[in-house]
């Protein structure tokens, strides 16, 4: 590793003499915009200066050619060139060629495709040359464009045709994209690149990507075969217009709208498969403002002059969204910073066709890249900061800011505290407006909320966009340019979505509502009506930023959109499926992303953080790391305190102009290593190394001098550079860059320190909205720092994300102007000084305002749980070396840190300023807002000194503490010097000292002192009502005392320290501890041993364990004296969670035991309970009780249980639908039960053939009825108890003859009579078909039946009724069910899970239905397979489902219950299953169609082709989509389990006919086969001549037997064998095509059958099968088959069985 170091430096430095370019200020050549090239990054590479005539002012590569566009206009090209026919066709990289066919025209932007290339002029005019097979030069009929031609961009939807005025070109292999003036995109060539919604390639005539249509395109880049895009958010106008609530695409919810008491929240989750809805979302990351100026010699796109950033209406993230993973990760401490830059040059890098897939070098880096800049930079620049600079790089991993680094953090501004400017004129236009605006208001704030309207919609005070950092310096057109940026920025007020407003109207109304200060002068009838609290949290991105600064600053928010080929992942959504529209990569969404580049099959997104995300192709490590998988976007491995500034992307490799750790850029590159001598070699054949893990510092980036911008393609790299002039230069490259590393350090410090300490905050908040309370920050961080120290905090994170986004809007700005203008009237700083110098003292002010306050001390309690575990993470960011500083202390240094950067801002101006002439007007405006800065920065130095001493002052009270109370971490909160608490009850003489620390409350007297440690401690007042004391009540688990107090006022601030104090000491920081008013009992926890003395429910019992508040709370363990012992889980000192409890019984000498789930220390959940009795009980508790659904099993201890009870328990008793087996008498009850007695209607079968069902009173057969007996006698009537008939019925003999009047007496043991006897005509068959009686309409109905079951599985997924929740909650709880039991599992050796148990468990947490849309076949099939394997897991709660429903089936109709009566209930059981489970699916996957939809077939295609003959595809017939239907989904599942008792009831049903079936089955089957065939009429021609017999084809005679049609007789067979109707419907198919088969190959080719022909042949398998149960069969068949295949084909097959099956029982032999 060292020599590889010495090795890079020493090479550098003898590149550095040979260059002989100093890096400082020394040089006065005068150089601007000087071209290098090379390849590649090894030691020997060396770059070539291209020399020109004129500046460079941009670049774009291509596979082997590159394009140069320079001062005043021109245009050079170099490379080869295969387009150029007759004139030559390669020109070295060093000699250009002009392009003289642009001649006349001033170009202001070049791009380069692979083999094409593209130029666009002054007026927005498009000239494309190069290859054109598939289009891309947007010219028909010619293969190759040899010259740059106009191309004509022309919008079809106007009459004329207008021309479209372009900005910014692209290009990638075929497939060319414009960029308009208007910010849409069109696109030309072929491919799915483009984004069109067309099949028909190639595009000619550009054409507009309507996916596009109505946002605010940025830029765009073209890779190889991918898009990309960079968008502006909404701006807020879009917000109000009355958006669709569906997508135009697949008709699902495009958001939905919560509305939570005094703000909505608008999400949005929903992507159409397609690509995105033409109007947007509606999620509230909208960004007011307007389109940017033009730049026309650089990039138009630039956002420079768009509005500060604009917070969400509906966006409301919690930091809760931010993940562990998040804030682990660690990456270079570079930050933020936003990066705007020549995006036509960026995007214009080529791709190389050629590349390899190999990437198989050797995995070390040549230039380990901390060593490299550490060493390599030390010898460049002065020695002080070269020591600086290695402190920071060795400080091992640091912390990156979380992906979501300016997500809005909490809710809205405070309205007093709103952000006002100190403008006069604003003031006055405020009040003048605000009458005018008021009634508006009103009428705005009832669809969103006051707060939402007013804070969120800040398009900035109006202007015009000629700011400074306008113009590009050196170019005519001055008044041109000025009525392009005028057009620009009204058409960026326009909205571009179709939606018909009155523009102008919303337009005026968003600026009225939102200038500053507006909440002051609405009145307080509308502040009422909105209903708006006091105290609310503030969001970290600020409101619409600074009002001043809208129209000076870039906006940073944006989102990458993405389409085209994705089979490398280079679209970055997690997949390598292509997109055929563009489609929001919405990692990147709250990224600040400021530029996109992409590679041939890679793309880069570069952040205002000043990181660099990448994805895609990574076969040469081109991404700059070695994550997988790459097909998401993942940031490029840096080294600590490298920030990327631009980038460019070639074919293989990626190159990034960064800040080391001086102000110099510095090069890196990663990707493939290019040989000189084996450029044209195969990839995989050159020596050494060939591919980068990481970035690689380039060694010669120091001698290019002051690098302004780099590009990329091919396997070429080009770099911009000016040389030094008069210092000029290095000071703007220095300015720029301290901005940048600022931006990144004040990120890091929001994202680490403020985010956490508001986020402790939403923890607490949490605990409180679960109780439909709204929670306040009075009831979280409220507690901890009071009222007061709460508003200032809020006020301090404000102005805190104020400043941070100025800085970051800063940054940006200074970043673009180095690569344009470079110029001192660039600078916003000097012309507005007044809007940095505002936010800088607003900024100090609230800090001291929370030191003099003592809130750092305060906020050190809650916030030690989270920065105790990462002091260095703080010490590093407050740049504190000293050891052990006091939490508040860090806390203070690192909140007055931003105050340094004033100093720093006067510096940079000075040196600025040393090189003008004393006299010239530049000087003076430097020397001015350097005079500006310094001075408030001493003032600011002044404030701070003054709120230390205040806050010192309340500090040094008298008292000394001794050594072994005196802690580095211990804090002070307040002592009783003063006698201000006293013990209750002491002496008259003794001396009582209470010292409150943050860890632990000290009694001190005389020379000793009781520790009582705060994790065992709580306070709460006495009661003053009936003494005049003002008494706490201070208990530990070990004694209680009281503590008095002098004055109700001095109580008060005890009650509350002490309870803030345990709050911060035992890290409950996260969790709410707030009760009423004073009475806090903040969270406790520790893990400690105590044994209980009074406690009456614990008393003398030993808990070990966990504690929270004062309670057990978690793991612990308690045992009683008597014996009982609860191992298991306490929340709030009650058994909570799931728990063992083991009671003994002193009778019996047995234990009672109790596994499963408590609920506040009773039996709640699911368990299990073995009583001492012997009784078993497995089901659901509830305070205690068998509550829910459960199965008793009752017996004596060594017999067999002689009863069993399945169903609903309410209280302890059996309540509602329920299964009781009394085995001794044989009987079964399937009914209604009420507190342990049947009650309602029922069924009760016996063993001896008995069926009754009816009406149940007090436990006995009591009202309506009917009864038979196993001859099919029927009564029906009234009954008074079990089997005894008493009042009117009607009694049915099996014959027919009947009964009718009064009956008493009990069943089988003589009935008394007194009626009519009837005894039917023999003719009147109708009157005995009435007489009829119809089972089941007095039984329970099938959807009644195991409620309890289903609305326990919807308990699971988080639903208070069943369909009534939401899917994300019942995805997570299916996660935390899943995680949970296998947890479990895991922890009992003895259930261990296999791996592919295990890896099947993992699959399941996940929805399967990836991206929201409409459910095609693949999705189906995904679901279909996902429902398969959670039905197969009982630790689903579909599986557990499931697994219960087969239970209580089995315990229904197995035994006593498999009774043929019971048949039709059976039945209509399983359909009631299978409706309630696809209600569940539904819910699960709410874009699966409704019962009957269609999900359309795919095109045909391999695939499909290889799909339809996978063994469980579902079996309907071809037909132009597929009918989604519960039976076809669910029944596979469902029935395999069910068939064994369902197949008994059909088969006891069918007893009978099959009887007679079988018996004419055997006596046809003794005939030969000929006979047979003659004997049912099957033609002559149809008879097989010859059969195959052991392989040889053996003639048909007269004897043979069982040998015709011996394959389809063996298909029909496989009918017993499967369970579903549609499996059995497949096999009566798959017998039709085997009879076909036979026929065909003995008759011509084109036979078709006919019924009649078709029939007698059916008829013969059918009895060769011989199927022993086939009418049961049938039966089944006929009720469970898909109601979608009735009229279909196979209902055709399947009637003809049928109509088999009914021949044969009639059938007549002679």
């Amino acid at each position: 590793m060292h020599q590889h170091c010495h090795g890079q430096i020493s090479v550098m430095e003898s590149q550095r003499k040979r260059y002989a370019a100093p890096s400082s200020g020394e040089d006065s050549s005068g150089e601007r915009g000087s071209l290098h090239t090379w390849k590649g990054y090894s030691c020997s590479v060396t770059p070539e200066r291209v020399l020109l005539s004129r500046p460079v002012l941009q670049a774009a590569l291509g596979t082997r050619h590159g394009v140069l566009l320079v001062e005043g206009g021109q245009v050079y090209s170099f490379g080869e060139f295969r387009w150029k026919q007759s004139q030559v066709s390669e020109v070295g990289p060093l000699k250009p060629v002009l392009e003289s066919a642009l001649s006349g025209q001033c170009v202001v932007a070049v791009a380069a495709g692979s083999f094409h290339s593209g130029a666009v002029t002054e007026d927005g005019g498009v000239h494309m040359w190069g290859e054109n097979s598939f289009g891309q030069c947007g010219l028909s009929s010619l293969t190759v464009v040899p010259n740059p031609t106009p191309v004509a961009v022309l919008d079809p939807d106007t009459s004329p045709p207008h021309t479209i005025r372009v900005l910014e070109l692209t290009c990638g292999e075929q497939h060319s994209l414009a960029l308009s003036a208007q910010h849409e995109v069109w696109a030309w060539g072929s491919g799915c690149q483009l984004g069109l919604v067309t099949t028909i390639f190639p595009v000619w005539k550009p054409q507009k990507v309507e996916h596009l249509a109505g946002r605010h395109v940025l830029q765009v880049a073209c890779g190889a075969f991918h898009s990309l895009a960079l968008v502006r958010c909404l701006p807020p106008q879009e917000a109000r217009r009355p958006l669709p609530d569906k997508c135009g695409q697949c008709n699902q919810l495009l958001y939905t709208m919560t509305d939570k008491e005094d703000h909505v929240i608008i999400s949005d989750s929903h992507y159409c498969p397609l690509g995105v809805e033409l109007l947007a979302d509606g999620e509230a990351r909208l960004e007011p403002g307007r389109s940017p100026p033009l730049r026309l010699q650089s990039s138009p796109s630039e956002p420079l002059s768009s509005h500060t950033s604009a917070s969400a209406p509906g966006l409301h993230p919690s930091i809760t969204d931010h993940t562990d993973y998040e804030r682990r990760r660690t990456v270079a401490q570079n930050g933020e910073i936003l990066t705007t830059r020549d995006s036509d040059m960026r995007d214009a890098a080529g791709t190389d066709s050629d590349r390899t897939v190999g990437g198989a070098g050797s995995q070390n880096s040549p230039y380990p890249d901390d060593q490299a800049v550490k060493e390599y930079l030390n010898k460049l620049s002065d020695t002080s900061l070269a020591e600086e600079t290695a402190k920071m790089t060795i400080a091992g991993a640091s912390f990156q800011p979380p992906a979501d680094s300016l997500d809005l953090l909490t809710s809205d501004l405070l309205p007093g505290v709103m952000p006002v400017t100190t403008s006069s004129a604003l003031n006055s236009l405020v009040s003048s407006c605000a009458s005018a605006v008021a009634e508006r208001v009103v009428s705005t704030c009832e669809a969103l909320s006051l707060k939402k309207r007013i804070n969120c919609h800040y398009p900035g005070v109006g202007g015009v966009a000629g700011a400074p950092g306008g113009v590009p310096g050196g170019f005519p057109g001055g008044p041109a340019e000025e009525r392009v940026r005028l057009e620009e920025s009204m058409q960026g007020k326009k909205s571009c979505s179709t939606g018909d407003i009155r523009e102008e109207e919303a337009e005026g109304l968003s600026r009225r509502l939102s200038l500053p200060g507006l909440l002051s002068q609405v009145s307080p009838r509308l502040l009422r009506r909105a209903s708006r609290p006091r105290v609310r949290v503030v969001p970290l991105t600020p409101v619409g930023g600074l009002p001043e600064a809208g129209e000076l600053l870039p906006s940073l928010q944006t989102e990458v959109w993405s389409w085209g080929r994705g089979e490398e992942g280079q679209l970055g959504h997690g997949d390598n499926l292509p997109r055929l529209q563009p489609l929001c990569i919405k990692c990147l969404s709250s990224k600040e992303v400021v530029l996109v580049a992409a590679g041939a099959h890679h793309s880069l997104a570069l952040t205002a953080q000043s990181q660099v995300f990448s994805w895609g192709s990574n076969s040469s490590g081109q991404l700059g790391h070695m994550a997988c998988p790459t097909t998401i976007p993942r940031l490029a491995k840096l080294s600590e305190g490298i920030r990327v500034w631009d980038v460019g992307a070639g074919a293989q490799h990626t190159l990034l102009l960064a800040d080391g750790d001086c102000y110099q850029p510095i090069l890196y590159y990663s990707g493939q290593q290019v040989r000189e001598a084996a450029q044209d070699a195969p990839q995989d054949q050159t020596e050494g190394y060939s591919y980068t893990q990481q970035p690689v510092l380039l060694p010669f980036c120091m001698n290019l001098g002051y690098v302004s911008g780099v590009f990329a393609g091919g396997q070429s790299c080009v770099a911009l550079a000016d040389r030094n002039v008069t210092g000029f230069i290095a000071s703007l490259h220095e300015l720029a860059a301290a901005e940048r590393k600022f931006y990144c350090k004040l990120s890091s410090v929001k994202n680490h320190i403020l985010r956490p300490l508001l986020d402790l905050g939403e923890n607490y908040c949490s605990r409180y909205s679960s109780a439909g309370q709204r929670p306040w920050v009075r009831e979280s961080l409220g507690t901890a720092l009071g009222p007061a120290s709460t508003v200032l905090l809020q006020s301090l994170a404000r102005c805190y994300s104020r400043l941070c986004h100025l800085t970051g809007q800063h940054s940006a700005l200074l970043t673009a102007n180095l690569r344009r203008r470079r110029e001192v009237k660039s600078l916003v700083m000097l012309e507005h000084a007044s809007i940095f110098l505002d936010t800088y003292n607003e900024y100090c002010c609230s800090v001291g305002n929370f030191l003099v306050m003592g809130g750092f001390q305060a906020l050190a309690k809650p916030s030690l749980d989270f920065f105790g575990k990462c002091p260095e993470l703080l010490q590093r960011l407050a740049e504190s070396s000293e050891e052990n500083i006091p939490l508040s202390d860090l806390l203070v240094a690192l909140f007055y840190l931003p105050m340094r950067h004033l100093h720093e801002y006067g510096r940079l101006l000075l040196k600025l300023g040393t090189c003008f002439e004393v006299s010239s007007v530049d000087y003076q405006k430097l020397q001015d807002c350097c005079s500006k800065f310094e001075a408030l920065a001493l003032h600011l130095k002044r404030r701070r000194k003054e709120a230390e001493y205040t806050y010192h002052f309340w500090k040094s009270f008298p008292g000394k503490m001794t050594d072994s109370l005196r802690k580095p971490p211990r804090r002070l909160i307040c002592e009783s010097s003063n006698k201000a608490l006293t013990l209750q009850n002491s002496g008259r003489f003794s001396v009582n000292w209470f010292i409150l620390f943050n860890d632990a409350l000290v009694h001190a007297q005389f020379s000793t002192h009781h520790v009582f440690p705060l994790a065992t401690l709580w306070v709460e007042p006495i009661p003053e009502e009936n003494t005049d004391l003002y008494g706490l009540k201070v208990i530990s688990p070990e004694e209680t005392f009281t503590l008095l107090a002098c004055s109700s006022m001095e109580k008060a601030k005890w009650l509350r320290s002490i309870n803030q104090a345990v709050d911060q000491a035992m890290s409950g920081a996260g969790q709410s501890g707030s009760g009423a008013g004073q009475r806090a009992e903040p969270p406790i926890s520790r893990t400690a041993s105590y044994t209980f003395y009074k406690d009456s429910r614990l008393k003398e019992a030993t808990y070990e364990g966990r504690w929270l508040a004062g309670k057990p709370n978690g793991r612990g363990m308690v045992k009683w004296l008597d014996g009982r012992i609860y191992t298991g889980t306490f929340k709030n000192g009650l058994e909570d969670g799931f728990g063992d409890y083991v009671m003994p019984s002193k009778t019996l000498n047995l234990n009672d035991h109790y596994q499963g789930h408590w609920k506040e220390g009773k039996m709640h959940g699911i368990g299990t309970y073995k009583y001492a009795t012997g009784e078993l009980y497995e089901g659901s508790f509830q305070d205690n009780m068998r509550h829910g659904h459960g199965m008793l099993r009752s017996g004596t201890l060594n017999s067999s249980s002689p009863s069993v009870f399945i169903g609903q328990w309410v209280h302890d008793k059996k309540t509602g639908y329920g299964v009781f087996d009394d085995i001794t008498r044989g009987e079964k009850y399937m009914g209604m039960w009420q507190d342990d007695q049947r009650q309602g209607t029922g069924v009760i079968v016996t063993q001896f053939g008995l069926y009754y069902e009816g009406a149940f009173n007090n436990n006995k057969m009591q009202g309506t009825g009917v009864l038979l007996s196993e001859d099919n006698t029927t009564y029906e009537g009234e009954f008074s108890e079990d089997w005894t008939l008493n009042g009117k019925g009607v009694l049915t003999m099996a014959n027919g003859d009947y009964f009718e009047g009064t009956f008493t007496g009990e069943w089988g043991s003589g009935l008394k009579v007194s009626g009519s006897f009837f005894k039917p005509n023999l003719y009147d068959s109708d009157g005995d078909k009435g007489r009829a009686v119809k089972l089941g309409r007095l039984a329970v109905r099938p959807e009644e039946k195991w409620r309890a079951v289903f609305e326990e599985c919807w308990m699971r997924l988080g639903c208070e009724a069943p369909g009534q929740g939401e899917n994300q909650r019942a995805w997570e709880n299916i996660a935390v069910a899943l995680t949970t039991s296998s947890r479990q599992h895991r922890d009992c050796p003895e259930m261990n899970l296999s791996q592919s148990h295990n890896r099947t468990l993992e699959s399941l947490e996940f929805n399967p239905q990836q991206h929201v849309g409409p459910v095609t076949m693949e999705k189906y099939d995904r679901i279909r397979h996902y429902l398969i394997k959670a039905c197969d897991t009982p630790l689903h709660p579909l599986g557990r489902l499931m697994e219960t429903l087969v239970a209580v089936y089995r315990m229904t109709y197995v035994g006593v219950g498999a009774n043929r009566r019971l048949l039709l209930q059976a039945v209509n059981e399983i359909m009631s299953y299978l409706a309630r489970i696809f209600q569940l699916v539904r819910f699960l996957f709410p874009d699966l169609p409704e019962e009957g939809g269609v999900i359309p077939e795919p095109s045909s295609d391999p695939q499909d082709k290889k799909d339809s003959n996978c063994a469980d595809t579902q079996l309907e017939s071809p037909k132009p989509g597929r009918v989604v239907s519960s039976s076809s989904l669910l029944l596979p599942v469902l029935l395999p389990r069910l068939y064994p008792p369902l197949f008994t009831l059909y088969a006891l049903e069918k007893e009978r006919e099959d009887d007679v079936y079988w018996e004419c089955v055997l006596r046809l089957n003794k005939q030969p086969d000929m006979a047979l065939l003659a004997f049912l009429g099957v033609q002559h021609k149809f008879w097989p001549v010859s059969v195959p017999v052991l392989g040889e084809r053996t003639e048909v005679v007269s004897s043979t037997k069982d040998a015709c049609f011996a394959s389809a007789t063996e298909t029909l067979q496989q009918i017993s064998t499967t369970f579903t109707p549609s499996d059995k419907l497949q096999v009566i198919q798959l017998t039709f095509e085997e009879i076909t088969k036979e026929v065909v190959s003995s008759l011509e080719d084109s036979f078709l059958w006919s019924m009649d022909d078709l029939f007698p042949v059916f008829l013969y398998v059918v009895l060769r099968a011989r199927i022993r149960n086939l009418g049961s069969e049938v039966s089944l068949i006929e009720d469970l088959m898909d109601p979608c295949v009735q009229h279909g084909e196979h209902g055709i097959m399947f009637t003809t069985l049928k109509a088999c099956y009914y021949q044969i029982q009639h059938e007549k032999t002679t």
